[in-house]
């Protein structure tokens, strides 16, 4: 393959990445021939050590969608990144896809126990100062001043609780990140792309 047809299916494939950064990645990779040429190898030989430019392309996708997901922490991007590095390869599949729904799934749950005790909290708050006026309806089967001091334990928890899942969620995030740049450092390295 010439360095044409390498630039042209290497742009092909850089569909997720703005136009300005894939012109200066395209820029690189011209480069590369450019001094491969001087130093007297043929555009063939310089292409395949380049690599597969469908694979490479794969790479530097991964690549931008984690440092979006750095950069802009938001649950999107960062589900966007997981996915995007899960079309490395089955491993990440695995590895990478498997345990971060688990843990989603755990941290989604740990949001509604979080929500759920407050708003039980406030709701047996406002259950409590109306029970004089509606007895036949709400029953609460303990004092006035249990059920207040139940009612304002429980809302605290749950924003205690709140709380701790925001800063679970932020250390979550950092975490993901990270996992994701370590998992395609290892995977670059074992194909040889870097």
């Amino acid at each position: 393959m010439n360095k044409v047809e390498f630039l042209r299916r290497l742009s092909k494939t850089l569909d997720n990445i703005p136009a300005v950064e894939k012109n200066d990645i395209l820029f690189d990779y011209e480069e590369h021939f450019n001094i491969g040429m001087e130093a007297g190898r043929t555009e063939e030989e310089i292409a395949q050590s380049l690599g597969d430019p469908y694979i490479l392309s794969k790479q530097i996708n991964v690549n931008y969608m984690i440092n979006k997901a750095e950069k802009t922490a938001t649950a999107g991007n960062v589900l966007k990144a997981v996915l995007a590095s899960v079309g490395l390869g089955f491993f990440n599949l695995v590895f990478v896809l498997g345990p971060f729904l688990g843990l989603v799934g755990v941290l989604i749950g740990i949001w509604g126990v979080s929500l759920g005790l407050t708003f039980s909290g406030i709701i047996l708050f406002i259950a409590t100062i109306f029970r004089p006026m509606l007895p036949f309806i709400i029953n609460i089967p303990v004092s006035f001043f249990t059920s207040i001091f139940l009612s304002i334990g429980l809302t605290s928890l749950g924003l205690l609780v709140t709380i701790g899942c925001y800063y679970l969620t932020k250390s979550f995030h950092k975490i993901t990140v990270r996992y994701l740049k370590m998992n395609l450092q290892i995977i670059s390295n074992y194909k040889g792309l870097t």
